[in-house]
């Protein structure tokens, strides 16, 4: 039997590694509109379009810039390339004043336009000036998340997860809970070290710093269960530091808030469970607080 050849075998590992590629792509927790992200019934909250715009239009505008720039080097090569028998020793210095101005200024407008639309876009988005219709402090810790909704007086408090379900882990994992078309005003504080609050399908993240309140503002406009996790290596168990956001309709809202309240857990998990700051640089177990 012939022997199969090196290139040919290359060329079939790479075409079976792109359709793997191609095939898992596709089986991402998050829905997708095509290649973007979302839903196509609605947007997750007011700002995930206008931030999905914004990261669009950034991309197109670096893939023209590239397309641009390899098409003139490979354009140069090809017709500045040494010929066969050439002997003849290329000028070594050349000036060109107008072209070295161009490669100035337009490097300079092209990064002031991507400023402009980024802090216009960012302006909005961070904006948390207007009077909010929930607010809900969101507290990090090794390796899980303290919810406290302070208009009702309740809090939820999770555990650190391995397995969910699995023995000496929680049974499911802390859910937060958010009315729809309301204006919520989250509260990030963090009890330890530094952490991150991630929910992808928001398509925006808050560090979360010891000693520091970060503050934003987001109005969900989708009913529906998302994923969120802790975007910031914080420790060993960083993986397992998840939670669910339940967007859900003021009634349904209303009988979680109870539940809460029925279950003992009112009042708010504070400052007063932070660690020292000799506890903080020690091994913690999981599911401490």
């Amino acid at each position: 039997m012939e022997a199969q050849h090196p290139r040919r075998r290359v060329v079939r590992l790479a075409a079976a590694g792109l359709l793997v590629a191609l095939a898992t792509s596709g089986c991402s927790a998050e829905a997708r509109r095509g290649f973007l992200p979302g839903y196509d019934d609605g947007q997750v909250t007011n700002m995930t379009e206008r931030i999905t715009t914004l990261w669009t239009g950034s991309w197109i505008a670096a893939l023209v810039v590239g397309i641009i720039t390899w098409g003139l080097i490979l354009w140069a090569v090809a017709v500045y390339r040494k010929r066969k028998d050439d002997e003849t020793l290329p000028v070594q210095l050349r000036y060109h004043v107008p072209l070295e101005v161009m490669y100035v200024i337009l490097p300079i407008l092209m990064i002031g336009v991507l400023y402009f639309y980024t802090a216009r876009d960012m302006s909005v988005i961070q904006d948390s000036t207007e009077e909010p219709d929930v607010v809900i402090e969101v507290v990090g810790k090794r390796w899980s998340w303290d919810f406290n909704y302070l208009d009702d007086g309740v809090y939820e408090t999770g555990q650190h997860v391995i397995d969910v379900g699995a023995p000496g882990n929680p049974e499911k994992l802390p859910v937060l809970y958010l009315p729809v078309d309301e204006r919520v005003e989250i509260r990030l504080e963090a009890r330890d070290v530094i952490h991150s609050f991630w929910v992808p399908a928001f398509l925006y993240k808050l560090d979360m710093i010891p000693g520091q309140t970060n503050v934003f503002q987001i109005v969900p406009e989708r009913e529906g269960t998302y994923a969120g996790k802790c975007a910031e290596l914080c420790g060993e168990f960083h993986s397992g530091m998840l939670f669910n956001v339940m967007v859900v309709s003021r009634e349904e809202y209303d009988v979680q808030m109870e539940l809460l309240r029925e279950a003992g857990q009112e009042g708010r998990l504070g400052p007063e469970l932070n660690p020292s700051s000799d506890a903080v640089g020690a091994t913690a177990t999981p599911g401490d607080s």
